[in-house]
């Protein structure tokens, strides 16, 4: 067993995922939270896992207030916070200006807004949104005294019904993989083999992943 994971803290990681953005509006609740922690012994909470439209409401306008108070209060309890970056679940605001940060089905349908893990992993617009809230986290919070870990993303891939995405983006990335595995046509269909019910491919297009 791996001992001393946060430097200067013996002890075993006890807590569980903290949604604090859920209840702005309810302080109350918030501080019942706080008091019921200390009361079960907890130590250490996962936060922001989900809560990118707290954060940045309107793109480009970032709201960080209701998250230094939490980590302060976490830090003034001397509780462990192990932050996240919100990249799992998308605003609705991005899916609606930003067409591409939705997955395109396997009928050729795109992915509507809400729900979560169901972003294009190849949209350069998303690469591009991700890059900016993670580093605006990491540059306001990487020296804070409650910060001891990062959780990277959540439940990494994408497990909204089961999907992958079919955008454009994913197929030309898609194909490339294909050249580089198989180097040429002939021994793409060796592996596949495509002579079985007249199948053989003529060019890396006609290779659908969908099939």
């Amino acid at each position: 067993m791996k001992k001393n994971i946060i430097k200067d803290f013996p002890h075993f990681l006890h807590g569980g995922d903290y949604n604090p953005d859920q209840w702005l509006h309810l302080p109350e609740v918030i501080n019942e939270d706080f008091r019921l922690m200390k009361l079960a012994g907890l130590n250490t909470f996962s936060l922001g896992i989900f809560c990118w439209s707290q954060l940045e409401p309107e793109e480009g306008v970032f709201t960080f207030d209701w998250l230094d108070e939490i980590m302060d209060r976490m830090a003034a309890e001397k509780f462990n916070v192990i932050l996240s970056t919100p990249t799992g679940a998308k605003p609705l605001w991005m899916s609606e200006k930003y067409e591409d940060v939705r997955m395109v089905l396997a009928d050729g349908t795109r992915e509507r807004s809400g729900e979560r893990h169901n972003f294009c992993w190849s949209s350069p617009t998303y690469h591009l949104k991700t890059q900016i809230i993670v580093e605006k986290l990491a540059e306001r919070y990487a020296k804070h005294p409650a910060l001891k870990m990062w959780h990277i993303s959540n439940e990494l891939g994408a497990h909204h019904k089961g999907s992958n995405c079919y955008c454009d983006y994913c197929m030309e990335g898609f194909y490339r993989f294909l050249r580089k595995k198989y180097g040429d046509l002939d021994t793409l269909n060796r592996v596949y083999w495509s002579a079985f019910w007249s199948h053989r491919y003529d060019k890396w297009e006609q290779v659908d992943p969908r099939d």
